[in-house]
């Protein structure tokens, strides 16, 4: 089959990406599994984890990467129904790995679930014409646009559980996203305007802000490195933000501490900036703010992200859809950080 293969581990990415024409087909799906026949495929900036290579998971190259596709079922496995084949779905890449049971554990009923990512730990991902996924991680999309689906997923389904579930969202609630242009800071303004919120985003090019507020956004604050939090206190008339959405990291963490009101919450699913960031203990605990992590989400959440792609009620920001053969253009426009929204590579 035809895959986006990456070759080797090295940066920069790009130069060890190539359109291989007969890369392994996957094997027949396993019981509970669907092979998946692909329509569109699009980046996320795991992709880059991936290419790079990721402390503590041994990966082995070549391999095929990719989180995030609208597909048709062309196969099932044993004890799937087989009214799945010929359905348009999307997946949840993340696979809950069950908990050891070992004598003197404590219990586990705060414990986060632990994930492995088909095409980050498992291979062949979705950039390639086939591959296999567990039939509780797929959602029909019914006839849904495959470039739109594609682009939903995986940053959805982070986006809507940091949001909904983990940070609490609650409607007429004020959200802070800086580092807006990417998929899941795109995807995180669609959900709080879909909860009706006012959302201020920062980024340090006023082309990205443009399109944010284009999109529904109520504040854009050009990020020159320097405090922007009282910007985002006055605009909130000194009350501070519910909400900040921060896959930034070190570059913008303190600022989004400043920024919250009594009670807000941090969220973060990454950070590309640097993971060590300064902090302000005094503000936390003397505002009572949340601070939480968050990555990826359960079926469940996957379902509710889904369902409201379904209805019309959420879609992604898509930045440029390119064809398999021009997958190394494709991943050096993710590598430079230029887009807006989901890159998409379209199979069909």
């Amino acid at each position: 089959m035809k895959a986006v293969v990456v070759t080797s581990q090295g940066a920069p990415v790009a130069a060890n990406i190539e359109l291989q024409p007969d890369f392994p087909d996957p094997p027949a799906p396993a019981s509970g599994q669907v092979q998946l026949r692909t329509l569109c495929s699009a980046f996320n900036h795991m992709d880059l984890w991936v290419g790079r290579g990721i402390p503590g998971v041994d990966l082995t190259y070549p391999r095929v990467s990719g989180c995030d596709a609208c597909a048709q079922v062309a196969s099932v496995g044993e004890g799937v129904d087989e009214s799945w084949v010929g359905r348009r779905v999307i997946f949840n890449a993340a696979i809950e790995i069950p908990n050891r049971a070992r004598p003197g554990d404590p219990p586990a009923s705060t414990l986060a679930p632990d994930y492995e990512l088909i095409g980050e730990h498992h291979s062949p991902g979705a950039h390639s014409e086939r591959f296999n996924v567990p039939v509780a991680n797929i959602a029909d999309v019914g006839d849904a646009d495959p470039v739109q689906a594609a682009a939903f997923g995986l940053c959805a389904l982070t986006a809507w559980s940091m949001m909904a579930t983990k940070g609490q969202l609650r409607p007429g609630q004020s959200v802070l996203i800086p580092g807006i242009g990417g998929g899941v800071a795109t995807t995180a303004l669609a959900i709080a305007k879909h909860f009706a919120c006012s959302v201020a985003v920062t980024s340090r090019h006023q082309w990205k802000l443009d399109q944010a507020l284009a999109l529904g956004a109520d504040l854009g604050v050009l990020d020159t490195g320097e405090d922007w939090s009282r910007q985002i206190r006055s605009w909130t008339n000194k009350r501070g933000v519910d909400l900040c959405v921060d896959s930034v990291g070190k570059a913008t963490h303190l600022f989004c501490i400043k920024s919250l009101a009594r009670g807000g919450a941090y969220v973060t699913p990454g950070c590309t900036s640097g993971p060590d960031a300064t902090t302000d203990l005094a503000r936390i605990f003397w505002n009572q703010l949340r601070i939480l992590g968050s990555t990826m989400g359960s079926n469940q959440e996957f379902a509710e992200a889904a369902s409201l792609f379904r209805a019309g009620k959420l879609a992604p920001a898509v930045d440029k859809v390119f064809k398999p053969d021009q997958c190394v253009e494709a991943y050096q426009r993710l590598e430079a950080g230029e887009q807006f929204g989901k890159i998409v590579i379209d199979w069909r």
